[in-house]
Formats: structure tokens, sequence, C-alpha cells
């Protein structure tokens, strides 16, 4: 059944690929662009409509970016051919990727000043979740402008959580939340080096551990990958929750909030870069408990690029 909205999505990655399916599944006529036109193909094949420019991406009702950075962003909606040229009069700028608030206040600004309207909708879950419609969906902005997408994040998501009028808080929302999975892995990571170390089984440990105390999804999810060390395929790659964490930390130093646990997780993310590993997946940093015990070492676990 066709929807009456045409939609582009823009930055088809795991997690862009998946919205993108979720909304064509739902009857929406999407539109799709990536810098890498092969990554399209499939999309292409299932009846999506494909964008040659960020411009053509942009003659609908609505567009989506799901990007890796601020800078990818910025280079997408600026520019002569670039979603605030492009977008009518009244479109919606939906932002998915995890940026930083201070960019998402000024796309805030620019989109008003330009008479199209901007809310922030960063997501939890891993592409799995991203290509079932399950994620959840974080968005900020005006009422009005949320109504009007809410039948596009329905399609995405399992639930929308409204967290503010202001788009930028639900980055920040979003950064915090990133920042709290982090700590779970690097925590994982510790205790596993600690039974590691007095021979005590690690599927073991995290199924006892699931099905007592610690049942949230977050143990479930990433205790099965720290425990099985199965950081390939990059799910989320350490590279990005990088970026994440680092974002985090300019958050806090803007709204005066120290961050000791984040410090410690970006020189974290920094050591498995130093590695060569920043392509894992970022339960990967898991893994630097057990090199620091002594247990293992580094090409220990594969998937290194020099490999």
């Amino acid at each position: 059944m066709s929807n009456a909205m045409k939609v582009g999505v823009i930055g088809l990655g795991h997690m862009g690929s998946g919205i993108a399916s979720s909304l064509m599944r739902a009857g929406f006529d999407v539109i799709v662009y990536n810098r890498t036109r092969e990554k399209a193909a499939p999309l292409v094949a299932k009846g999506a409509h494909l964008a040659a420019t960020v411009s053509e991406a942009c003659r609908g009702d609505a567009v989506i970016t799901m990007l890796a950075d601020d800078n990818a962003v910025d280079e997408v909606v600026s520019g002569d051919g670039g979603v605030l040229a492009s977008l009518a009069v009244g479109a919606i700028h939906i932002s998915s990727s995890t940026i930083g608030v201070s960019l998402s206040a000024d796309l805030t600004q620019r989109h008003a000043h330009a008479g199209q309207r901007f809310i922030a909708a960063p997501v939890f879950g891993r592409p799995d979740a991203a290509a079932s419609g399950k994620l959840f969906v974080i968005t900020a902005g005006s009422r009005e402008a949320i109504t009007t997408a809410q039948p596009l994040l329905d399609a995405i998501g399992q639930k929308t959580f409204v967290v503010s009028d202001t788009p930028s808080a639900a980055n920040l929302f979003k950064l915090s939340g990133n920042f709290l999975i982090a700590t779970v892995i690097e925590s994982l990571g510790e205790a596993m080096a600690l039974i590691d170390k007095g021979n005590i089984d690690r599927r073991l440990y995290v199924d006892v551990l699931t099905s007592t105390l610690f049942g949230a999804p977050v143990y479930q999810t990433y205790g099965t990958l720290v425990a099985e060390r199965r950081f390939e395929p990059a799910g989320f790659a350490a590279s990005l929750a990088q970026k994440d964490i680092r974002l985090a930390l300019a958050a806090g130093d803007a709204l005066h909030v120290p961050l000791p646990i984040a410090s410690l997780l970006r020189d974290r993310f920094v050591a498995l870069a130093a590695q060569g590993r920043d392509h894992l997946d970022w339960s990967a940093i898991s893994e630097l408990a057990a090199f620091d015990a002594g247990s293992r070492r580094p090409q220990e676990q594969g998937g290194s690029k020099a490999a």
C-alpha cells in the first residue's frame, strides 16, 4: 500500500539502509542517496528511487540524514546543492545522525531561517533493529513538525520518545546514552578479565548475570559479544564510538559537567585505534582489560587492518 509522503534518505550505511528498507516496507515513496552509489543498489532493486545528488534526495516532503559524523552532516547540509539549498519551504529535515549539540543547534537556526523545519531524531539500536523497524527513536523539535514526521518515525522504530521542543536536546540524550553503553562495555571487559584469570567460563558468567541481576538488553547484547569476543562485523565501529565520547566530553565542557569516566573511555578508544583496531565493533574495547591483565596480547584478537 502506497503512502502519500515522499521521503529522501541520505547515508546508506548499515543503519541508513535499514531505515530506508523500513520506510519502503511501510509504503513510503523513498529516494535514496549515498556518495558510494553501489550501496544504493539493493534498495533500488526493491523499488527505491536513486538520487544522483543530495539535491535530488531533497525533493520530497522530508529528508532523513544518517551519516557518520558532524563533518559529513555539515557537508551534506551546506553548499549550493546541499539540503538547505534544496529542501522546499515547510519540508522537514530529520537528522538521525549522532552529532554534537552545537551542530544541532546551528542546524535548527539555519533551517528556520530558510523556512524549513528541523527535528533531531537519533536512534538507539544496532543494524538488525534498523532493518526490522525496531529502533528506539529519541526526538526533539517543534510539536507540529514531530507530528508531521511521526508516520516516518513509526515506520523505523518500535517506540518514539519526544524529549524536548529543542532539537539539540535529543542529541545530548543520545550522546549520554552512548556514554552509558560504553561504560557497560568497559566494565564487562574488566569483570571478564578478572574471571578469566580465575578460570571461570566467560559464557557461563554472562548467562548467570543476565538471568539474575543484569537482565537488561544492553548486558544481554554486549555481554554475549564480549564473552564470545565477536567484534566483526562491526555493528557500530569503535571509531564512531570514539567520536561520540569526544562529543559527550565537549557537551560536558559546555555545561560545566565533569565526566571522569568518559575521559577514561576516550583513552580506551584511542588505545584501540593505536593498535589499528578501531574498525572493529566498539565492544572490542573490552579486550583492553585482558591485555592490561597480561592474559591476552593485541595480536591475539583478529581483524587488524594490517593482517
